[in-house]
């Protein structure tokens, strides 16, 4: 059990953490987007699922990068 917690498994981690942090991060995101659609006029259903896809992207991206960034310097590499 302790060999998960070492430098060889910093991808895992990172991985592990990417998606936990992928399902909050894209709602928030699809909220915000949303509530400047809302401003703008009244958004439709295909717009919503437009901008749900638009969300999960973004998320996606932002949540790889911020996880690699955080398990390397929890576990000490180097990027």
């Amino acid at each position: 059990m302790e060999t998960l917690f070492t430098k060889d498994y910093v991808l895992f981690w990172a991985a592990a953490l990417g998606v936990a942090l992928f399902f909050p991060v894209r709602q928030l995101i699809w909220v915000l987007y949303m509530r400047r659609a809302h401003r703008q006029g009244t958004p439709d259903e295909a717009e919503g699922l437009r901008l749900k896809k638009r969300a999960a992207v973004t998320a996606a991206l932002l949540c790889l990068v911020v996880a690699l960034l955080y398990t390397n310097h929890l576990f000490g590499t180097q990027p």
